[in-house]
């Protein structure tokens, strides 16, 4: 498995609306296992996201649908920044549905 965690630092007063478009149309990301998008609690413009995938392939690959790269070009202009990004190898937990072929 392939697991990314990022901040994404908000234009002044847009969290919300950039939370809106990063949650539409989630679902249906071939490989996707996880998509969670978690607000900062010590700073008003900031997110978390946290993306479970089955390989790093297929987190790739969804850079090319359409539904990501309309989500994109729309939420740049609201985007004032990245900060933190860590990629990660996610072995299971709550919530997450593992399996061996993936």
């Amino acid at each position: 498995m392939y697991g990314l965690i990022g901040k994404m630092v908000a234009a002044p007063g847009q969290r919300d609306a950039l939370m809106a478009i990063l949650l539409e149309g989630v679902s249906g990301m071939p490989g996707c296992l996880s998509y969670i998008v978690a607000k900062d609690a010590t700073d008003s413009n900031a997110l978390w996201i946290t993306e479970v995938w089955d390989s790093q392939a297929s987190h790739a690959a969804s850079l090319d649908l359409p539904s990501v790269k309309a989500a994109i070009a729309k939420g740049r202009p609201l985007i004032a920044g990245f900060d933190e990004r860590f990629e990660t190898e996610p072995v299971g937990g709550h919530g997450l549905i593992y399996s061996e072929e993936a």
